[in-house]
């Protein structure tokens, strides 16, 4: 990635999530580019963060939108909040939150600060929503982030690719292709496709 210092974060690739025609249709390919990612950052020596969303059954942590709908969904405990099938959550850290950033209100902040972290990967949906907050507040955070295209997804293709653009230029965080993106090993090497 360019950065000696680098971590991947897996956002919220949750079974209540892909409930959505157009994430059901693309699920397999995203837990595929998911899983190559982790097996790349893990042989490096990077950490793997998998990030999750669980909510309480009282409502106590619920979204605005989720309490005006009264329509909660990743909630604890069930299987909607559990990782996708096929999902590598081995080697990995899990983070839990309750809002689209994977920083609000979370140790993410701490455990990239402990760890040196400089760059970031971020994949997982939505793009235009967590993957896109989670993004910003990185930026607030001097963290530099790439977005991987294999590796990220939205209800809307051309709001996830409008979205893509939309870091690109407002925070310089590129999209990169899965084949582009290489996590480099403690002593200098080199590890991609």
């Amino acid at each position: 990635m360019g950065h000696s210092a680098q971590a991947l974060i897996v956002v919220d690739m949750q079974v209540d999530y892909f409930n959505d025609n157009e994430l059901e249709r693309c699920r397999d390919d995203l837990v595929a580019a998911c899983n190559t990612l982790a097996e790349r950052a893990l042989a490096a020596g990077a950490p793997v963060i998998e990030v999750r969303t669980e909510h309480r059954p009282d409502r106590s942590t619920w979204a605005l939108n989720m309490r005006d709908d009264d329509s909660g969904m990743v909630i604890e405990g069930t299987a909607g909040a559990e990782p996708v099938a096929g999902l590598r959550t081995d080697g990995t850290t899990t983070v839990v939150k309750t809002r689209d950033s994977a920083f609000f209100r979370t140790e993410l902040e701490d455990l990239l600060a402990a760890q040196g972290i400089e760059t970031i990967a971020l994949a997982g949906v939505s793009t235009e929503s967590c993957i896109a907050t989670t993004a910003a507040d990185a930026y607030a955070r001097d963290l530099r982030v790439v977005i991987v295209d294999e590796a990220v997804a939205s209800v809307d293709p051309a709001l996830n690719r409008r979205t893509q653009e939309q870091l690109e230029q407002q925070y310089r965080q590129p999209t990169v292709r899965l084949d582009q993106l290489a996590f480099e090993a403690p002593d200098g090497r080199r590890l991609s496709a």
